[in-house]
């Protein structure tokens, strides 16, 4: 399967969930539609559908990201770009620790979409969730994006996703999840 993904921390951690199925990066020829769609899903399957088609391969896409409480869901499916186009991780995640009230709903929730469509036109679409709770201070050096302030509720030991170790965080996390529903729907 072709990663319809530039993200290398995505092909990392989904070459791993995926398994046994090997992913390669995205050829540097296959452009991406704009992530257009007001849902995870509609991302997800318009960026597969057009590495499909222009790989004659099959695509695996991803679309993921955070949703606030105290923010009516934001940022959702504008996650990576946040704090504007370009923005890095840590100006994505300062915007929305500075957006969310220190005392008030800390309630946030980790989505993926993943979509896997066949070059014959046959589509999966599956989405996996993770709930969780916002820290006041990023915490921990492992995975990437706002991992470092989100605290799982499971396993409830108060550890940031970025302070797990990348087992314990692929057993739980909203990619995990989405990820072993695909395989079981591959029949993997």
């Amino acid at each position: 399967m072709v990663l319809a993904s530039r993200n290398a921390h995505k092909l990392r951690e989904l070459s791993l969930l995926m398994a046994p199925h090997d992913l390669e990066p995205l050829p540097d020829h296959v452009e991406l539609p704009p992530e257009a769609g007001t849902t995870f899903a509609s991302n997800a399957l318009a960026k597969a559908r057009a590495a499909a088609a222009a790989t004659s391969t099959t695509a695996l896409a991803d679309d993921s990201g955070i949703q606030a409480t105290a923010l009516g869901g934001a940022p959702g499916v504008f996650s990576a770009r946040y704090a504007g186009e370009g923005a890095t991780d840590g100006e994505n995640l300062e915007k929305l620790l500075r957006e969310v009230s220190r005392d008030g709903d800390r309630r946030v929730e980790y989505v993926c979409a993943l979509a896997c469509v066949e070059p014959g036109g046959e589509e999966h679409l599956v989405e996996g969730r993770c709930e969780g709770e916002l820290t006041h201070e990023p915490r921990g050096s492992g995975g990437f994006g706002y991992d470092p302030a989100f605290v799982p509720a499971d396993p409830g030991d108060g550890r940031t996703m970025a302070e797990l170790a990348p087992e314990e965080k692929d057993a739980i996390s909203h990619r995990g999840r989405a990820a072993r529903a695909l395989l079981e729907r591959l029949g993997s």
